[in-house]
């Protein structure tokens, strides 16, 4: 008997990005205990000894900041580059089929790519505002390429809140991908397209998600960078403390 091989699709891909979070995401701040003066005056030890505090190195982002972020995120080279490509494949591939083929099929798949980051991005900031997220990008302040493509992962479904930036489980960036292609779906796609569908086309889009996370950890965007000097360094990339004053 023939063995059917097994290929992992994308819902099986978030099924496992997901487990990640659940086991290494989702943990209480750590703590790190603040430094005593040396001193044999044991008087220095009283209970005005402030207590452990958290770890400072993150810093909240401002408004300005924010709106940056989302301006570039929705309208800047990456989204319209990203749409490009999408509507070259969806071309390629003839889907859907009702759109046919030719120089303004591809203009209306490269408009409902664009609409649908453009709806996702917009979603994924709203939400966060309104949950008092913070869903930006913050690059591992560990060492390892596992360590570091563990955290790019576990970024995809995480967010940072409150003044320490301490990590929760996103419902922003969970439910971004899928209003934008639910959107596409019931609006401007054909009508035999339907929920199922949304939902397969919001899989990849988080995956898509997932891969500029691990683009953002791993590809150099120093000051010297060709990102940089091409002005195309601040990607969904949260503020450094060494940049505060």
């Amino acid at each position: 008997m023939k063995m059917r091989r097994f290929t992992p699709g994308p819902l099986m891909l978030m099924t496992t990005l997901m487990v990640i979070v659940m086991s290494h995401a989702v943990q209480p701040s750590r703590a790190q205990a603040q430094s005593l003066a040396d001193s044999a005056d044991s008087s220095s030890t009283v209970a005005g000894t402030p207590p452990a505090q958290l770890d400072l190195t993150y810093v909240r982002p401002t408004a300005k900041i924010k709106l940056r972020n989302y301006l570039f995120d929705t309208f800047g080279p990456y989204p319209i580059l990203g749409a490009g490509l999408a509507g070259a494949f969806n071309q390629d591939r003839n889907s859907p089929p009702e759109w046919k083929q030719g120089a303004a099929a591809y203009s209306q798949r490269f408009g409902s790519a664009f609409g649908i980051a453009g709806i996702t991005t917009t979603t994924r900031y709203a939400l966060a505002r309104a949950f008092k997220e913070d869903t930006l990008y913050y690059r591992c302040e560990c060492k390892g390429v596992f360590p570091r493509l563990r955290h790019a992962l576990v970024s995809t479904f995480t967010s940072r809140r409150g003044q320490d930036g301490h990590r929760v489980f996103s419902f922003a960036a969970l439910v971004a991908p899928y209003a934008g292609t639910m959107t596409a779906v019931y609006t401007w796609y054909p009508g035999r397209y339907d929920a199922k569908d949304g939902l397969r086309m919001g899989n990849y889009s988080l995956l898509g998600y997932a891969s500029g996370n691990l683009a953002l950890e791993f590809l150099y965007s120093g000051p010297h960078s060709w990102l940089s000097r091409m002005h195309l360094n601040s990607a969904r990339r949260g503020p450094s403390p060494a940049s505060q004053p």
